[in-house]
């Protein structure tokens, strides 16, 4: 979808701001790119029609237009509209605007409440919306480019409606940049594969797309018409050697994750130089080798997330290109390290177990006893303190006692992991005689 459409003004106060502002769209109709949300049978569009609308988390990446719907929505749907961003506001601005709120409702009008970045908000900052969501003085509208469900209160999301906007495809920035030939009443000065490549370089961002041109009719002089490398030199930008919101960034990613777990560090920093060559966030590759150190490594080497976590923080620090070494080592450390899914094969295990048996409780000779009556109905009793057994090890049974001992973890014979399973393996036979 996008920030954009034409709206009619004086010509000398439309030059003076900048295409991306000008092309907003005045209606959701007038949107582009997001027809999911905002078409006819979009999930607004039907909100629009029945007359009531909730709280929404608005998830998707820059430059999809999610600021200029939630302020269309709010026009739409007759609501005061109100702005803050969670980058430069606190716990005064947010009083001051549930006060707002509140005197506005009690005139009889609602309000919209847009808070973008809310995932930069801290838990209780977010947690302060509930009570105003609940009692409807406001409808809270959030912009987030981070998953909700790692950034949000559970609280918070349990009240709110997830709505995920697109990144633009190739006929949507087209889209875009028509209107904007429209508005500018001329052409882009660009040979096809420049058009096509100055598509590319917008990386599904309307925003981005729209930037670019208005800088590419700047340089441009009179019948000069600017080809794929003229267009690089003009706008100091390459053009992504793949969408990375399509198929080549995940096959990349997958080459790459697959040439780690086959511990070939050749083929595993081929693959991440063709990610950084095609401009992938090297942030995102920092997070892809961590979870390849939980998911593919484990406690076989527990040192591979601890050199996982500082490349990337190392990254953070340094920035490009210095900051991409740090990953590249990362890289290699992960790829030549020994190989154990144990902990995720367990993990998923015990999440099965878990879901069948959540509603059993653990036995009481483990759950503390701070009162008399839970004393009196056993809890606590008959616990021992390992550090006061022998080897600091009692052997007592910790599951629920409907549910009987259960084994999830199986360490393989490989790196540090061959020490735990030596451990496991002397723990059994010790629950062993101490239980018989």
């Amino acid at each position: 979808m996008s920030d954009l459409f034409s709206p009619i003004e004086p010509p000398e106060m439309a030059s003076a701001r900048p295409l991306a502002d000008r092309l907003r769209p005045r209606t959701l109709a007038e949107v582009t790119g997001q027809e999911h949300l905002t078409g006819e049978d979009g999930a607004l569009t039907r909100m629009i029609a029945s007359g009531s609308l909730g709280s929404m988390i608005f998830w998707g990446p820059p430059g999809t237009g999610k600021t200029t719907v939630a302020r269309l929505l709010s026009g739409e749907a007759g609501l005061a509209f109100e702005q803050i961003s969670a980058i430069f506001s606190g716990v005064a601005d947010l009083k001051k605007v549930f006060d707002s709120a509140r005197a506005r409702r009690m005139s009889g009008r609602q309000t919209l409440l847009f808070v973008d970045e809310i995932h930069r908000f801290n838990r209780a900052q977010q947690d302060s919306f509930l009570p105003v969501m609940e009692d409807g003085t406001v409808i809270l509208v959030g912009a987030t480019t981070e998953n909700p469900s790692f950034e949000l209160n559970a609280a918070l999301l349990s009240r709110a409606r997830v709505l995920t906007f697109k990144p633009h495809d190739e006929a949507s920035l087209e889209e875009l940049l028509r209107r904007a030939e429209q508005a500018e009443g001329k052409s882009l000065p660009l040979d096809e594969d420049a058009r096509a490549s100055l598509l590319r370089m917008a990386d599904g961002d309307g925003r981005a797309v729209l930037t670019l041109a208005e800088e590419v009719w700047r340089a441009a002089r009179r019948d000069e018409i600017f080809d794929a490398n003229a267009l690089q030199d003009i706008v100091q930008r390459r053009a992504p050697v793949y969408d990375k919101g399509q198929d080549g960034h995940y096959n990349l990613i997958s080459a790459l994750h697959k040439s780690v777990r086959g511990s070939d560090p050749d083929a595993a920093l081929y693959y991440l130089c063709r990610m950084f060559d095609a401009g992938e966030d090297p942030l995102y590759i920092g997070r892809r080798l961590v979870r390849m150190a939980v998911e593919d490594i484990g406690l076989a080497d527990p040192q591979a997330l601890v050199i996982c976590n500082a490349a990337k923080d190392a990254y953070d620090y340094l920035g490009s290109p210095e900051g991409e070494l740090a990953l590249a080592e990362a890289c290699v450390y992960v790829a030549t390290a020994p190989k154990s899914n144990a902990v995720y094969t367990a993990y998923k295990s015990a999440m099965r177990a878990a879901k069948e048996n959540g509603s059993l409780l653990p036995p009481k000779h483990i759950l503390n006893a701070p009162t008399k009556l839970m004393k009196g109905e056993g809890y606590g009793e008959g616990y021992r303190y390992d550090h006061d057994e022998p080897d600091a090890f009692s052997g007592q049974d910790y599951f629920p006692e409907k549910m009987g001992r259960k084994t999830f973890y199986d360490p393989p014979e490989r790196g540090f992991e061959r020490e735990l399973r030596k451990r496991l393996e002397w723990w059994a036979k010790l629950r062993r005689e101490r239980n018989s």
